[in-house]
């Protein structure tokens, strides 16, 4: 059983393939997303980011999830010497973050309610668990940024993890390079890491695409970690072992 709601600005997605489950949970999760939007859109007046940025919250008011978010967001600056990094000109946006960290947060709402056969997509981004309803790996296809509509370039086999793309091909140039803020990041043009789950893969994608060509050296350095690399010249360029998972 799947839904689809167009939430945050982008088109999420959860599956279910347990034989039993209580169709209720879908509303549990979406209405979980929607909790994200409302606390960490950059584009509501309303949300607590807005207020943050805007000087109307002191620190010790920030609710328990923002807080988290921001100390994950700090642990990752740190992590990836600086290439992931929140802070900007018009305040705190940790965009860069949230969708990961909220595919995982709502994969194990799925987990606490049973749930043992899902996949839960938001804008590309996913989590999976199980097999799906033919008994199989989850399969996720790497789109060709050349081509992103009508083309996929890579199938790969989840088991149990996340996976999640960066790259300016969609949105346009979003992502920048925390350390050279004026560079413009056109050499790669999408950076897919597999990890252990969305809000891992997530953030290091993030980073290692700032990284630019060295961010697949970067992907590789992680342990648990897989990357694949597309450049402007359509090379692809993948992590040691990322072809474990391109075998159902």
């Amino acid at each position: 059983m799947k839904e689809t709601r167009i939430m945050m600005g982008m088109t999420i997605t959860v599956e279910i393939a347990d034989k039993v489950f209580d169709p209720k949970i879908f509303k549990k999760v979406f209405d979980y997303f929607e909790y994200v939007d409302q606390k960490f859109s950059m584009y509501k007046p309303t949300s607590e980011i807005s207020h943050i940025n805007k000087k109307q919250i002191k620190k010790e008011e920030y609710s328990h999830d923002m807080q988290e978010v921001l100390n994950l967001s700090e642990e990752t600056k740190k992590v990836t010497l600086g290439f992931f990094d929140i802070e900007t000109p018009l305040g705190l946006d940790p965009t860069g973050i949230v969708k990961g960290w909220a595919i995982k947060k709502a994969s194990d709402i799925l987990r606490n309610e049973g749930v043992k056969n899902f996949y839960v997509n938001a804008g590309g981004d996913i989590e999976a668990s199980g097999k799906n309803n033919e008994g199989k790996d989850w399969s996720v296809g790497i789109r060709n940024p050349f081509n992103p509509e009508k083309e996929v370039v890579k199938i790969v086999y989840m088991k149990d993890n996340g996976i999640a793309t960066s790259g300016n091909y969609i949105r346009g140039s979003h992502i920048y390079n925390p350390h050279k803020k004026d560079e413009i990041l056109d050499k790669v043009l999408s950076m897919t890491v597999i990890g252990p789950n969305a809000y891992e893969a997530d953030r290091f994608a993030t980073a290692a695409f700032a990284m630019g060509e060295k961010g697949i050296q970067f992907i590789e350095s992680l342990e648990g970690f897989e990357g694949y690399l597309i450049d402007s010249k359509g090379q692809a360029i993948m992590t040691s072992s990322f072809n474990k998972y391109t075998n159902a």
